[in-house]
């Protein structure tokens, strides 16, 4: 299901080069590289990459003498392949969650105040913080504006999705009211739930990892870490929500099975009850099935409606005290 936000990361593969410049004050995008070769660096601000050709990232880092990991480079979970800083550049690497919870990793390269992001996909996050761009261009003048806006962008739509599994969670809870509510499919539900609850934190994880080092840089201009603080301040908040989902799929996982235990237990008490109800009438009947020659009723004429009648009144006798005991 798509809902507000969560129509968003849409994965359609497509190769495509956008550059992003400033020329006489207004905003440019082109999607030519020869315009490296025409506009002056100082002006470029952003050069994103969705899954384009080796020999464009070649041109690439030749131009800007900068350094394109590869996807197995990208996607290392190690936090010193995911934070680079030197002298002039910083690398970082992080993960974007689509609407499907699917992982993309994506690459950014911050050098003399030029980014350079790599992705494989198309990211609505990314077409929204271009938008942005569009719309106050003149506070967007240099690629860590723009590196900023995607992480606020990022954790807004991480806002989202948390929100829409909370909801997806107490729709979940309102389906266990009783014990004949119960089936395979709510279980199963529960742990796809705790899946996603998981993928979601361990997204947040990676921003925080990411933002807190950017925040001990010297590169990035003073004006942008009170924003990056704001970022990292959203993210713990997130936390909290990410443990409070753990916490009430836990309950109903619970509840889950504590309803199954009450279902079994009432089919195990039932079947007590039948066999202990039939145990009078059983005895009953293996006595007088006893092929002994000296048994006073074998000649008496009401001998079988008088054994019918014991086998009814012991069971009626069980029923009633079972009723008394209030066990049914």
């Amino acid at each position: 299901m798509e809902t507000g936000r969560l129509k968003n990361e849409r994965s359609i593969i497509m190769a495509e080069l956008r550059l992003f410049y400033q020329e006489e004050g207004k905003l440019k995008i082109s999607k030519s590289i020869d315009v490296l070769k025409k506009v002056n660096l100082k002006d470029m601000i952003w050069i994103d990459l969705i899954d384009v050709s080796d020999a464009i990232e070649t041109e690439l880092e030749q131009f800007l003498k900068i350094y394109i990991q590869e996807d197995e480079e990208i996607e290392e979970i190690e936090m010193s392949s995911r934070y680079i800083q030197t002298e002039d550049s910083i690398v970082a690497n992080s993960n974007f969650l689509q609407d499907n919870f699917q992982m993309q990793p994506v690459s950014f390269i911050l050098k003399n105040g030029i980014l350079v992001s790599v992705r494989d996909t198309e990211l609505k996050s990314f077409n929204d913080t271009v938008k942005k761009i569009y719309a106050d261009s003149k506070n967007f003048t240099t690629g860590y504006h723009v590196l900023v806006a995607l992480l606020e962008t990022r954790v807004e739509y991480d806002a989202d999705m948390i929100e829409y599994i909370t909801d997806q969670i107490t729709n979940l809870s309102r389906t266990l009211n009783t014990e004949d509510d119960l089936s395979q499919d709510i279980l199963m539900s529960i742990k796809d739930h705790q899946e996603k609850v998981m993928i979601i934190r361990q997204n947040i994880i990676d921003k925080q990892r990411v933002v807190s080092n950017m925040l001990k840089s010297n590169l990035f201009p003073q004006e942008l870490l009170p924003r990056l603080t704001m970022v990292i301040k959203d993210i713990n908040s997130l936390f909290e929500y990410t443990r409070f989902g753990f916490d009430r799929l836990d309950y109903l996982q619970d509840t889950f099975l504590g309803l199954v235990n009450i279902q079994q237990n009432k089919i195990t008490k039932i079947f007590t009850v039948v066999s202990v109800i039939f145990m009078p009438p059983t005895l009953v009947a293996s006595i007088y099935g006893m092929n002994f020659k000296f048994m006073p009723e074998l000649s008496w004429k009401f001998g079988y409606p008088f054994s019918i009648f014991l086998m009814i009144a012991f069971a009626a006798a069980v029923l009633l005290y079972f009723r008394r005991k209030k066990w049914l």
